[in-house]
């Protein structure tokens, strides 16, 4: 690779303003001369099909090493490829999980690097994650309600549905992808066992990190706090139904922090009618979550109306993974997350 490698980053301004923090520009530009292509169009998770943004694009491919796309760029297809002899790596910064803004196979065919750091926002959701099984195991929702509510004193007929501590206890994790992963961290020092329920994962993990990897049966029947993980897709769709809320041993915690349409909102809410379950809740299926539910008022409910992804400031998390991932690139080492076939195949349940 050229001693100063040339990175174009295309997006629109809001991404341009927001997501680039100056520290990590600074770091990029130690390594690499980097440009801002503008454009407007598209969604977070679709591209800009703009005829002329395309053209304009193309044109300033030709002497570019590394492009990095997000919201308002056109996707990346073999056409444009053709004008970019030189471009050996593709970063999309966030938003589109299934790559609609590059033609994965046009890329791999040339033998182009392709990465993803969406899962920037992943690490403050684990954050969140910890503190719904915390506020959970004392169950924090009904405690609060009575407390709006004008009854300030400490009810101890409440302590009945409390788990208390999380120190010891068996934790369940549906899925364990970066956030999963993120949060096995932050539960070490509680000293937990932790049972993992996700088919996509390596042989070799759990014995790396330290975990026992077994069926979602034995995560939702034999653990103290269950934490849904596991991205939305085709196959994971209700995945949580009646048949597993029915599983949760009573005076368990059931977490939700990825996404609402991975559970059967119906079949969740008549588990929680029962009242032996207390559950903390980050998302929704509606989102965001309709007036009437009754998840609103069942008392052994925490909520919050999906902010587990908040950093605090800006985004800038994307970026710096991104920053992180060039100077791997351009210095010969392995990129951390990168988009392959069978990352592909994972995330449409294929």
């Amino acid at each position: 690779m050229p001693s100063r490698p040339t990175v174009l980053l295309a997006c629109n301004p809001n991404v341009r303003n927001i997501y680039l923090a100056p520290a990590d520009v600074a770091r990029l530009e130690s390594f690499a001369e980097w440009d801002w292509f503008s454009c407007e169009g598209g969604g977070i998770y679709s591209s800009n099909t703009d005829t002329e943004t395309v053209r304009r694009l193309g044109e300033m491919l030709g002497e570019i090493d590394a492009l990095i796309v997000c919201h308002g760029a056109p996707t990346i297809t073999e056409a444009v490829l053709a004008g970019a002899p030189r471009l050996g790596f593709i970063g999309e910064l966030e938003g589109d999980r299934f790559a609609s803004r590059m033609d994965l196979d046009a890329a791999w065919a040339r033998g182009i690097r392709t990465v993803d750091t969406t899962n920037a926002s992943s690490y403050p959701v684990s954050e969140w994650a910890l503190a719904l099984i915390l506020v959970s195991l004392r169950n924090g929702g009904a405690h609060f309600r009575r407390l709006i509510d004008g009854e300030t004193g400490m009810k101890r007929d409440l302590f009945s549905t409390m788990q208390g501590e999380l120190w010891g206890k068996r934790v369940g994790l549906i899925g364990c992808g970066h956030m999963g992963r993120r949060l096995m961290e932050f539960l070490r020092p509680f000293q937990t066992e932790i049972f993992v329920h996700d088919p996509y994962l390596p042989r070799e993990l759990p014995e790396a990190l330290g975990f026992t990897q077994t069926s979602l049966e034995n995560v939702l029947s034999g653990s103290d706090v269950v934490v849904c993980l596991a991205p939305h897709t085709p196959k994971t769709e209700k995945m949580l139904g009646a048949a597993e809320f029915a599983l949760l041993r009573p005076g368990a915690v059931f977490v939700n922090v990825s996404r609402g349409k991975v559970v059967d909102s119906d079949a969740l809410i008549a588990r929680l009618r029962q009242g032996d379950i207390c559950a903390g809740l980050d998302v929704f299926d509606p989102e965001p979550i309709p007036p009437e539910s009754e998840l609103l008022r069942l008392p052994n409910v925490f909520l919050s109306p999906h902010i587990g992804w908040y950093a605090g400031g800006s985004q800038t998390g994307f970026f710096g993974l991104m920053v992180d991932e060039l100077e791997r690139f351009f210095n010969g080492h392995e990129t951390y997350f990168d988009l392959t076939p069978r990352s592909q195949a994972n995330r449409s349940g294929k």
